[in-house]
């Protein structure tokens, strides 16, 4: 039975949550163009006023769902990077185990829809930017070496690539490139002679 405005009132934060999961739903689906105010407050049980109420505009709500996934990637490269027993090129590796198989940012998830709204963007591209510099600068002890740039660099390609196909799921040659791409995080390069 679903909840009373009255009852919704007393827990806004279950209902910012309901208004992002439902958003995100939209977005996997439909794109961002499919994200209308319309569509999440129905599809969240709420009015367009009680979405206004939590975000102010079209734009504040998709920004707070990007805000959100970019949380929810956080957690998961943040879990990732502890567990790893190797420091060296951690962050590095978490980053492209989350673009191909992650809950938050991987192929099939409502990051794939934002992704390409970054490019045109300005506000999500400046988050975007803010937050992988934040994750560069905490890491720089273990994953500023060129090398895993570069594996970064190609994960992103590979995400690009997989998102401007449409295709449905990771191929066999996408996995291969993965475990590729996660192999060169253990090498250490070479110095020039």
């Amino acid at each position: 039975m679903p909840a009373s405005a009255y009852t919704r009132a007393k827990q806004p934060e279950q209902v910012r949550r309901a208004l992002l999961d439902c958003a995100a739903a939209i977005a996997t689906d439909h794109g961002v163009a499919g994200v209308t105010v319309q569509a999440v407050a129905a599809a969240a049980g709420v009015t367009k006023g009680g979405l206004f109420h939590h975000f102010g505009s079209k734009q504040a709500l998709i920004e707070g769902l990007f805000a959100d996934l970019l949380a929810r990637v956080d957690a998961e490269i943040d879990a990732a990077v502890e567990a790893d027993p190797k420091p060296r090129g951690s962050f590095t590796r978490a980053y492209v185990n989350a673009v191909f198989t992650g809950k938050a940012f991987g192929f099939a998830t409502p990051w794939a829809a934002l992704s390409m709204v970054v490019v045109t963007d300005p506000s999500l591209r400046r988050l975007w930017n803010d937050w992988m510099k934040a994750r560069l600068k905490r890491h720089r002890a273990t994953d500023a070496a060129p090398e895993l740039y570069v594996v970064r660099l190609a994960a992103d390609g590979a995400w690009l690539s997989y998102v401007t196909t449409g295709q449905t799921r990771m191929s066999a040659d996408l996995r291969a490139v993965h475990d590729r791409l996660i192999a060169q995080t253990y090498r250490r390069q070479q110095p020039e002679r």
